[in-house]
């Protein structure tokens, strides 16, 4: 009898490994939205919304041997999950790749893609009208909104605002060092250094005025805060066993492992084991799981494969529209050319087309 594997979140982790083990196991992929939100082309799907429709993509061709079941997962346990209506996912192994909530409208964050959509045109329609625009928090989502807007609407005033002294400071000091000196270059105003004291919206944009902890006051018609994601973690957060870290994330075991269920594992963002919450860091756990459930599927034990060892430093491409930017890329720290290449051109819109079966 087949092996069942219910995979709960259809993110890049949730879809990716439904897809490459639906040959190997009775695959069950759960998820409550109806479409595939591709995260590296929403930033510049509300300075350019006619990207959207690419951006968002249906489930219905990803699998042709597995199940994906459109619904919402309200327990996790070691025979399997509950979903909402009552249902049971009965499975051998759970993987848990719920990932993590961002700013609006950047991500569904718990409501439908029809909210999304809506969301999408309305931040866009402040944005045109604006002519001052502040962003609060110098993080990929921020520098890459900043380049993006500096590029579509070189006519707005934008200001990006950062509470560290420097750009990306735990990464090599070229790719903050390279990406200030480009975003000046595009007329972006930097405040680096400098704490907003009275934020009224951790993740809804707005109008008004910052007071920054450096005594300077920041006005602007469109204020779009972007300070960092959360994990959704809470089917995981109440198990025996679990030891959640900053972000509302979950620990792991070496063997991806977060619970004391021996079967039950957890992926992505939503999993705390020293890598950060990025699709590059995903891009690097993937083979890893890959490789651990078809070895156990077929029989082995999971503590016989060897444990999943993280990145030290992972690459981050951080494009400024679609011509210029700054990557890491492990070794080396890249410039305009390779970071259009990789990502800035088409934001891997191609390459998930292709994995969900869909034309982009």
């Amino acid at each position: 009898m087949s092996k069942r594997i219910a995979i709960v979140g259809g993110g890049y982790a949730g879809a990716e490994l439904a897809k490459a083990l639906q040959d190997k196991a009775d695959v069950t992929l759960i998820e409550q939205q109806s479409h595939f939100v591709h995260t590296p082309a929403m930033i510049r799907a509300l300075v350019t919304p006619e990207l959207l429709d690419q951006a968002l993509i249906p489930y219905d061709k990803l699998l042709t041997r597995g199940e994906v079941i459109q619904a919402r997962v309200t327990g996790v346990d070691g025979d399997g999950v509950t979903l909402e209506d009552g249902r049971r996912v009965d499975a051998d192994y759970v993987v848990v790749a719920t990932g993590s909530d961002n700013a609006t409208p950047f991500r569904p964050n718990g409501n439908g893609i029809a909210t999304l959509r809506a969301e999408n045109a309305r931040v866009h329609g402040l944005l045109k009208q604006a002519q001052t625009v502040a962003i609060v928090g110098a993080g990929a989502v921020g520098s890459e909104l900043a380049g993006e807007i500096a590029h579509f609407m070189p006519e707005k005033d934008v200001t990006l605002i950062s509470a560290t002294p420097s750009l990306f400071p735990d990464m090599p000091k070229a790719l903050g060092k390279g990406l200030l000196a480009k975003l000046q270059a595009a007329n972006v105003t930097m405040k680096l250094g400098a704490r907003v004291e009275n934020l009224e919206h951790l993740s809804a944009p707005y109008a008004g005025t910052l007071q920054l902890d450096t005594g300077e006051a920041v006005t602007a018609d469109l204020i779009i805060p972007v300070i960092g994601s959360r994990a959704v973690s809470g089917l995981l957060q109440d198990l025996q066993g679990v030891k959640m870290s900053g972000e509302q994330r979950i620990k792991n075991d070496q063997w991806m492992r977060p619970t004391a269920m021996p079967n039950v594992f957890a992926v992505g963002d939503v999993a705390d084991i020293g890598d950060g919450m990025t699709i590059v860091a995903i891009s690097r756990q993937l083979p890893w799981l890959k490789k651990m459930l078809i070895a156990v599927v077929g029989g082995a034990k999971v503590e016989d494969v060897k444990p999943y060892k993280p990145w030290s430093k992972a690459p981050i491409l951080l494009p400024l529209g679609p011509q210029k930017g700054q990557s890491f890329l492990s070794l080396f720290t890249a410039g305009d050319f390779l970071t259009r290449v990789i990502k800035g051109k088409d934001l891997f819109l191609t390459k998930t087309h292709k994995l969900f079966n869909t034309k982009s």
